[in-house]
């Protein structure tokens, strides 16, 4: 059982998918767990979705550990300034930081050259997918590096070494999804005297609330999205890249991955976590072996 008692986490980009995953998992850990994101109950953000970070500080709650809720836009220093000062505050101290701040689902154009894509739109992505990620940790590490043994996570989409090898859709998310794991690499570096580890981590193929949707299915039903994209069959939950990212923070060694590009599939591995139905997905393996390779799809020995 990964232990977390006593840990204090901030998940920066919890409301939905991959965030509140994380979150939730520390909190089954027993963390404490401060959850962010701009939609809340009392406000949608430009998603205009349902789901709410309340809902995710309920759900850490639940799950055994003491979820915060804190509506927090990440591109204002100022309020991620009073996020932290009010962690520091309550708590006293930081011991995880996941920066899995994104939102740009709704901005990004698939395979467009840079001269057709919106340009407003592509720049608004890398705002919210970078410069989030460095006003985060201007404001966090100050108070993860006062103790030794501080973890951040940068949760990006693929590993160093797919997304140094392939062109991801656009120029904008390409710049967007490679930024996390050069992130990490400098908060290795720079919290290297303070005693602190920086890995980043992808999850692999996500059925979160978004991916659900676009298929028409719910979790319960998602197999029936196969028949659309028979790939689909190594997606895993998010609370499966969740569980990984908890083992990793209660490890007492986990410095071994310091400046590390890593997948669910690879810290399920390594630290013998299952997703929810038990089953041990390792999409990043599968996406380059038998999807991009063309194959027919085939889940034997992936999951």
């Amino acid at each position: 059982m990964t232990d977390l008692t006593g840990c204090v986490a901030l998940v920066a980009g919890a409301t939905r998918g991959a965030g509140r995953g994380i979150a939730v998992e520390l909190g089954a850990a027993g963390a404490t767990v401060y959850a962010t994101g701009r939609s809340t109950r009392a406000q949608r953000s430009e998603y205009q979705r349902d789901e709410t970070v309340e809902d995710t500080a309920d759900l850490v709650t639940a799950a055994g550990g003491t979820g915060i809720a804190v509506p927090t836009d990440h591109l204002d220093p100022d309020a991620v300034a009073a996020l932290v000062a009010r962690i520091e505050r309550e708590r006293g101290r930081l011991d995880v930081l996941v920066n899995d701040i994104w939102g740009g689902e709704l901005l990004v154009e698939w395979d467009v050259p840079v001269w057709e894509h919106d340009l407003a739109n592509g720049l608004r992505t890398l705002r919210l997918a970078i410069d989030t990620h460095l006003i985060t940790a201007h404001h966090a590490l100050r108070l993860l590096a006062r103790r030794p043994g501080g973890l951040v996570v940068e949760v990006t989409d693929g590993t160093a070494e797919y997304n140094t090898e392939q062109y991801r859709l656009n120029v904008y998310y390409d710049l967007a999804k490679i930024a996390p794991i050069r992130l990490a690499r400098s908060w290795a570096h720079e919290l290297a005297d303070h005693g602190g580890t920086a890995v980043a981590v992808t999850p692999g193929w996500l059925r979160s609330e978004m991916m659900l949707e676009h298929f028409g299915v719910t979790e319960e039903t998602w197999r029936d999205a196969l028949t659309a994209e028979p790939h689909f069959a190594i997606s895993e939950t998010p609370r499966f890249v969740g569980r990984g990212i908890a083992a990793l923070a209660a490890d007492p060694a986990r410095h071994r991955w310091n400046a590390a590009s890593t997948s669910s599939g690879e810290l399920a591995q390594v630290y013998g976590v299952d997703d929810l139905d038990g089953s041990r997905p390792d999409a990043w393996r599968y996406i380059v072996e038998v999807q991009d390779a063309g194959k027919p799809a085939d889940v034997t020995g992936y999951r």
